[in-house]
């Protein structure tokens, strides 16, 4: 199984620009880089130099000015992400004696926990700083409504842009965790589906939670077998069995402390199965084709449709 982008590396960062999906986001990636024990980099993406030169405090209004606006929303979310990190410090202390290793140095450091959190500012529209800010990280998470208020139609292809270009695995958060529920990957049996596979084991390892294999079996049209029937008769599918239980064996074999679950579905849209299929999923992950610089029609789906957290592998 070959690496995937952002293997080895160590930081988790994550978008932020004040609006409720990006709390959303930034909770969420504390919480995660809190559990693999990595880094957390907040990032805003400071657009208004993109448009004005006007930047500096109105005169004699303290506190004022489109320069000390990012500043506090940057503030803002490194607060959050401190916040989140010392809530899992306080209620994971079995976890804390178990062996874990502080990362070193920071005062931005969460009290017991393991990893300093620092932030980013950079002039730009939002894609752009992110990629730049992410091209070391391990994770680029970020919130499901782009950067909202007046910028929201600017923001509007933020995530389908990164899906396309992110440096390493994006994570789009749609919603807070939802322990218990499953990680869900959709493979197939080209390079992304193996990436995807990793990414998803990696995932579900670090939630604590069970994995279900969706492979999507396109051969045969819209004509669904019943259940159990799929590998009997002259047109069956079996490379699509096939290919499904030598990725559960991988899986199995690669982590054999998860619950893991695989299952065969037909039909012509392969996005319209993997929604289906993630109703009721903590995250969906999905590879991106990353063809021309694009993400690929089914991703791009998944991203405008899903419900859930959606986490698109290189």
């Amino acid at each position: 199984m070959a690496p995937a982008a952002g293997q080895g590396r160590s930081t988790v960062a994550v978008g932020y620009d004040g609006s409720e999906a990006a709390q959303q986001a930034v909770r969420w990636a504390a919480e995660y880089a809190a559990t693999v024990r990595s880094p957390l980099r907040v990032i805003h993406a400071w657009v208004w130099p993109v448009f004005t030169k006007n930047l500096g405090p109105v005169k004699g209004v303290e506190g004022s000015g489109l320069r000390h606006s990012a500043e506090t929303v940057l503030a803002e979310g490194l607060e959050l992400g401190r916040q989140a990190y010392r809530s899992l410090a306080t209620t994971d202390a079995g976890a804390a004696a178990g062996g874990g290793t502080p990362v070193s140095g920071g005062s931005g450091a969460a009290a017991g926990g393991w990893a300093d959190v620092d932030g980013v500012m950079e002039a730009g529209l939002p894609a752009q700083v992110l990629r730049s800010a992410a091209r070391d990280a391990r994770l680029l998470v970020v919130g499901s409504l782009g950067i909202g208020g007046v910028l929201g139609q600017l923001a509007g292809s933020v995530c389908l842009d990164l899906a396309g270009s992110s440096p390493c695995p994006l994570m789009v958060i749609r919603r807070p965790r939802s322990p218990g529920s499953p990680v869900v990957v959709g493979i197939d049996a080209t390079s992304r589906g193996s990436a995807a596979l990793a990414g998803a084991l990696r995932l579900a390892t670090a939630l604590g939670t069970s994995l279900q294999l969706i492979h999507i079996d396109q051969s045969r049209g819209a004509d669904r077998e019943e259940p159990g029937r799929e590998e009997h008769g002259r047109h069956a599918p079996l490379h699509g069995r096939e290919l499904l239980d030598h990725a559960l064996a991988d899986a199995v074999k690669l982590a054999p402390e998860l619950a893991v679950s695989g299952k065969l579905v037909q039909g012509h849209s392969a996005s319209k199965e993997l929604l289906a299929a993630a109703s009721d999923a903590d995250v969906l992950v999905i590879g991106t084709h990353n063809r021309e610089g694009g993400p690929g029609n089914t991703v791009s789906a998944v991203l405008h449709k899903a419900r859930c957290n959606v986490l698109i592998t290189r």
